[in-house]
């Protein structure tokens, strides 16, 4: 898959790669952060293991979703123990419309409970 075809082509995102997204989102990431990221955003409700992280990085970047860092970002934290072996990925102009389209999917599902007023709450709109 290239980064010219439609990004709700590969919609539902599995929550793997969702959270992933999300927290690449923000800024380029290692392995190890990504996970630990996924947890604290998530207060330990999502717990991504290596097999999961490695394997979803793998179809990811092979459906453009994401790439590889090729320089290393500058270590913002002189003092941390900064690993040469570290892989650093980012989420592409693609990955970012993927992620968009995937979060409008999911607006438009949690409108409709909340439209039928099924949580048991009101939601004022803003």
């Amino acid at each position: 898959m290239t980064s010219t075809e439609d990004p709700s082509a590969l919609l539902p995102l599995t929550p793997a790669v969702l959270h992933i997204l999300l927290t690449l989102s923000t800024g380029e990431k290692h392995g190890y952060a990504i996970m630990m990221e996924v947890a604290a955003q998530t207060d330990g409700a999502v717990r991504m293991g290596p097999g999961t992280l490695y394997g979803s990085v793998k179809r990811m970047i092979a459906t453009g979703l994401i790439e590889p860092v090729k320089e290393r970002p500058a270590n913002k934290n002189e003092n941390e123990n900064e690993d040469e072996r570290r892989r650093y990925y980012r989420l592409t102009d693609f990955g970012q419309r993927v992620l968009e389209a995937e979060i409008r999917r999911l607006e438009s599902i949690v409108q409709l409970p909340v439209a039928r007023k099924l949580l048991g709450v009101e939601r004022s709109s803003g």
